[in-house]
């Protein structure tokens, strides 16, 4: 499963802007990766109904709104990646990228796409090739 980018929605339905480096520190911005990883994991439980078809996480890419100097994006992504590993135990290992950007959209602080590989659904009939929905 392929997920496009997502930001940093806190539980208000408010997202975390800002130039990393400038308007967040490290902290902050590791933070708002995490949050960034909530957002996928629902994504994920809205379109699979759960987690336990999860397989493993293929690929976080992760884009980080960094002000002119700034050089620690992969550690701010390391947000999002701790998460899924907590959640997902092995599975949540994957292949990891983080670059500093100029702009995110709105100003988000981060933006993190993912890869996931997911077990068939029950219903899945692979030997027939017949898929029931």
């Amino acid at each position: 499963m392929y997920l496009s980018g997502t930001g940093p929605v806190r539980p208000d339905g408010t997202v975390v802007t800002g130039k990393v480096g400038r308007d967040l520190d490290l902290d902050a911005a590791r933070e708002a990766a995490r949050l960034t990883g909530l957002q996928i994991l629902a994504m994920l439980t809205a379109e699979l109904g759960s987690l336990h078809r999860v397989r493993r996480v293929v690929e976080v890419f992760g884009m980080v709104n960094a002000a002119p100097g700034f050089t620690q994006a992969p550690q701010v992504i390391d947000g999002c990646s701790e998460l899924l590993i907590e959640v997902l135990g092995d599975a949540g290992w994957g292949a990891r990228s983080a670059i500093g950007v100029a702009e995110l959209p709105v100003g988000i602080a981060v933006e993190i796409e993912a890869v996931v590989q997911v077990a068939p659904a029950a219903s899945d009939d692979r030997t027939s090739g017949t898929l029931d929905r």
